[in-house]
């Protein structure tokens, strides 16, 4: 079990030890609520853009499903007639310099998992710089948009933002509600009391402090042909090797299982950079990974190996929610 699978199990599940990294929690919490404060004080170099930015964050470590939401979110405005752009940090990518476009035939080296599977699938305009503000204004001067996207983000203090929405693990939850090291939260709970909206993925229904969202399988898409197939077409009982270098991999096997196949399951760090040998299996089965995973892996991909394409769902108390928001921001800013 590697650093990262004993403090995810420690936080989730609870560990004597974490007491011990409670003084670096004070020091952290201390640092983390001197940036909000300054902030929300309007103290520092604070970019506000000339359009509306909506921040899709997470307050913990871990995978929550922001990439699907984003791409709902890109097809929801669309669907309004709005021209909208997306800003990303860009975690792993090596551009020659930044900003950095993101184009759908670049490589995941270059452009970063996340970015250039946002743009394979949507074709959205993107820009990815550690410095997001700077994104911001490199793709407002590249394109006419009505609106941005912040893919993460939530803690970057730097950009004013005019939505923020927070995701959170229906099952796993918010764990022993402490922030790091000694729990997975990057700010104090208190901080939820300030945005927007909460989704909670996985969840059935509304709560009552937020909305609910899933994930759901569209279809198993061939990484060497871009073939697409029904879901049928592995039937009840198919083994499969499955590979997921996700936040949360454990939710990308237990989505296979619920389809009633039988993934053996192979988990690899998030963002993690494969080779053909590391994904040489025995025994000869199908291959099935995500979509994030699927685009790192394109240039040696063998014909059995597919990826599971996934839509994120929310509730239609958000969408109408989400609406009457977008009416209210693109109001103010026209």
């Amino acid at each position: 079990m590697s650093l990262t699978e004993r403090l995810l199990h420690a936080w989730y599940r609870g560990h004597p030890a974490l007491l011990l990294l409670r003084p670096l929690e004070w020091l952290y919490r201390a640092v983390v609520r001197r940036k909000r404060a300054d902030f929300v004080a309007g103290r520092g170099s604070i970019y506000r853009a000339p359009v509306p930015v909506l921040v899709v964050g997470n307050i913990t470590v871990g995978g929550t499903g922001k990439t699907p939401l984003i791409l709902y979110l890109i097809e929801h405005c669309r669907a309004r007639g709005l021209r909208v752009g997306v800003v990303s940090r860009g975690y792993g990518a090596e551009p020659p310099s930044w900003p950095w476009r993101v184009m759908a035939d670049q490589s995941a080296t270059v452009a970063g998992d996340e970015p250039l599977l946002i743009v394979q699938r949507s074709g959205v305009a993107l820009m990815i710089d550690p410095e997001r503000s700077r994104a911001v204004q490199a793709l407002l001067d590249a394109e006419p948009l009505d609106l941005i996207l912040c893919d993460d983000g939530l803690q970057h203090y730097r950009l004013a933002r005019d939505l923020e929405l927070v995701l959170i693990d229906a099952a796993r939850g918010l764990g022993n509600g402490r922030c790091l090291p000694a729990g997975p939260l990057r700010e104090p709970l208190e901080r939820l009391r300030s945005v927007d909206a909460l989704l909670y993925n996985g969840a059935t229904a509304d709560r009552s402090e937020g909305y609910a969202f899933t994930l759901q399988p569209t279809a198993l898409v061939n990484l060497l042909t871009g073939e697409h197939r029904s879901l049928s077409a592995f039937p009840p009982g198919q083994a499969l090797h499955a590979v997921a270098g996700i936040g949360n991999p454990q939710r990308f096997f237990n989505t296979l299982e619920a389809l009633h196949w039988q993934p053996i399951a192979h988990a690899f760090a998030d963002h993690a950079q494969y080779s053909a040998a590391q994904l040489s299996f025995s025994p000869s089965l199908p291959l099935l990974m995500t979509e994030k995973d699927a685009v790192k892996c394109r240039a040696f991909a063998q014909s059995d190996w597919w990826y599971l394409a996934v839509d994120a769902r929310p509730s239609a108390t958000f969408s109408l929610w989400l609406d009457v928001q977008l009416d209210r921001l693109l109001a103010v800013s026209r």
